[in-house]
């Protein structure tokens, strides 16, 4: 087989047993790779609604992509699904790193771990053996500590994913880390891993990857490396890191503040990407498997009290979720909450995201000091912050332990109406850090993301029109440059479904989506010649698309089997009914007028029903998914057309 190894590898940790299976051949045309085909797996093993996360007929799916540890730029990626622990819906996270790349030269395409191991255990994979090993020695081990064990153990041309405390102890703040400080960061699929007393994966493999066409193909990866030296966003990712766009984002009065009350901050310079260069914190950068741009950071602290603590990044988000958020205007502070974050395993986005909610409930005088470990919560304190942190990794004390079940659960403990402070929406996931009552195709991609509000499923960033590559992409989807504008309510749902489209086929292939949906030297007219030249498989531009809104598609299915209807389709009530602070749009909020009419546009794109959102029959046959409408229909989950 070419491009893919062509072969799953699934470990039963509660028998102790292994099997290989082949890729079915029109799997790779329906769903591509990676975040495709473990759609499909896990409908297959979990559709039923009685299997939550924490059963164990649960499955935990890694997968890198189909072109992973080929030449092709920029595409180390691995999509970890499972049923989520945050939402209880679908969850697909991603990682970048080298660990993909890895378990492709092992032979393996797909890792699909079932069941629960009777003590602390680890998976060993070097190419054909593959052993379930006792973890006691790694069980409550930091991120750090773990992989340096295992490299100790399997030489240090090994690759670990791993969890740290926060998994093992089941928060679903918790992240899954790989190849040390890159992290399937959202929704807590570390939890998952903890429920079923996973530790760690070890791989190692000597196979080779072989392509179909290997002259078209270096070709095809060179036009794209090509087409990214020359994208006049990559230059900034790789001179700033994704932080970079700070101090811009922060004029437009869109970067989220103390719990997102606010929108700008004074003095925002301390916590971006140019601080962390030109104050000397910064000291490496770093690239995942085959990148040419390089946006990750490795940052450490050069003299004081906390000279040589380190960690990688921080990026954007975190700045946002540990720094602007919490009122931390302080570069340092945000290091070590950061690497507290990296050591312990969770995920910055959420860890900031119910960090603030505690600082602001305590504030209100909801929660006081008997809940809060007796920390005198408040913005800008760093060691309660870390404080806070800290407890929320092991479920130390109330505050920990209340922190660590997300805010759905939190709010539903706390009353006192503080849902309506809680930056989450009806899924559950606490919001990434976009200002989406100023940015509408954000705000839509937000409200359908099948895992809840956040970037990561679809980065609309075109919409924001600020490179002459993003006006051009927009001029594309709508005729005409002048809608793109982040202000604008026209012709959001076909901004969305694009990106959603070209998103999940850039991640079916193991690229970044950096490379396709923030800059734009991969799009999908190169992405389908490479896959042909990979495989053999000759598809239209059209064709391939159209395995995104497949997957899409599939996704959606597999929340309706949970419950999903339209109305979990919404933002945070904060940002339906408060008012943007500041800015070209003080006053602003995401509406539910405003919302409805988006989702009206977006359902009609995507043939779905308007009032309850949920495909029709003749759509999911469309699509080739008639075993999927036959289990909606068995379960009176089709609408009426």
């Amino acid at each position: 087989m070419y491009g893919h190894q062509g072969k799953i590898l699934h470990v039963d940790l509660s028998k102790g047993k292994t099997w290989v299976e082949d890729i079915p051949e029109e799997w790779r045309r329906l769903y591509i790779g990676s975040r495709g085909i473990n759609a499909k797996i896990l409908w297959d093993y979990c559709k039923d609604p009685d299997i939550t996360w924490e059963d164990p007929r649960n499955i935990i799916i890694f997968a890198p992509g189909a072109v992973t540890g080929t030449t092709a730029p920029a595409s180390g990626r691995t999509s970890v699904t499972t049923v989520g622990c945050t939402t209880g819906l679908y969850l697909k996270s991603n990682t970048g790193g080298h660990w993909g790349a890895e378990l492709k030269y092992a032979g393996y395409d797909h890792l699909v771990v079932h069941g629960v191991a009777s003590e602390p255990s680890y998976i060993l994979i070097e190419d054909d053996n593959v052993e379930v090993r006792s973890a006691k020695e790694l069980w409550g081990k930091d991120i750090i500590e773990t992989d340096a064990l295992l490299k100790k153990w399997h030489g240090e041309d090994s690759r670990g994913l791993y969890i740290g405390p926060a998994g093992e102890n089941l928060v679903r703040a918790s992240s899954i880390h790989c190849s040390l400080f890159h992290a399937a960061g959202r929704g807590g699929g570390a939890a998952v891993m903890g429920k079923k007393n996973l530790k760690a994966v070890s791989v190692r493999g000597t196979k080779p990857i072989r392509v179909k066409d290997p002259k078209k193909f270096a070709e095809i990866a060179e036009e794209m490396r090509e087409n990214l030296r020359g994208d006049s966003g990559a230059q900034g990712l790789h001179e700033f890191g994704t932080a970079g766009s700070i101090a811009a984002v922060n004029e437009m009065h869109a970067f989220p503040g103390r719990n997102w009350q606010t929108g700008y901050t004074e003095n925002v310079y301390p916590i971006s990407g140019q601080a962390l260069n030109e104050l000397g914190y910064l000291k490496r950068r770093v690239a995942c498997f085959g990148c040419t741009i390089g946006c990750h950071r490795y940052s450490e602290i050069p003299k004081g009290p906390n000279q040589g603590i380190a960690s990688g990044g921080p990026e954007y988000e975190t700045f946002g979720a540990l720094g602007n958020g919490p009122g931390v205007i302080d570069t340092e502070g945000v290091l070590l909450a950061n690497e507290m974050c990296n050591r312990l395993g969770l995920d910055t986005i959420t860890a900031g995201g119910v960090a603030q909610w505690a600082i602001e409930s305590y504030e209100r005088g909801v929660l006081t000091k008997e809940d809060t470990n007796g920390l005198d919560l408040g913005w800008g304190k760093i060691p309660e912050l870390l404080a806070t942190i800290e407890a929320l990794a092991y479920r130390k004390g109330k505050l920990g332990d209340l922190l660590a079940d997300g805010l759905k659960i939190a709010t539903g403990k706390v009353g006192h109406d503080s849902y309506k402070w809680a930056v989450i929406n009806a899924k559950g996931l606490e919001q990434s850090n976009v200002e989406t009552r100023s940015a509408k195709a954000y705000a839509l991609a937000f409200a359908v993301n099948p895992r809840g509000p956040d970037h990561l499923m679809t980065e609309t960033f075109a919409e924001f029109g600020s490179s002459p590559e993003a006006v051009d992409l927009i001029e594309k989807l709508t005729g005409d440059k002048k809608w793109a504008s982040s202000h604008f309510t026209d012709f959001r749902a076909e901004i969305v479904r694009w990106h959603e489209d070209c998103y999940e086929i850039t991640e079916a292939l193991g690229f970044c989506v950096f490379t396709s949906t923030a800059a734009f030297g991969v799009n999908p007219d190169n992405m389908t010649r490479l896959y042909a030249a990979a495989t053999g498989i000759e598809m239209t531009e059209d064709e391939m698309m159209l395995t995104g809104r497949r997957v899409c598609t599939l996704e959606k299915a597999f929340n309706i089997t949970r419950g999903a209807t339209r109305e979990h389709d919404n933002l945070p009530w904060r940002l339906m009914n408060e008012g943007a602070k500041s800015g070209p749009l003080k006053g602003a909020t995401n509406s539910q007028e405003e919302l409805n009419e988006a989702l009206d546009n977006y359902y009609t794109l995507h043939e779905w029903d308007l009032k309850t959102s949920w495909p029709y029959r003749s759509t999911l046959e469309k699509l080739g998914l008639k075993d999927v409408a036959d289990h909606l229909d068995k379960h009176d989950l089709l609408p009426v057309e």
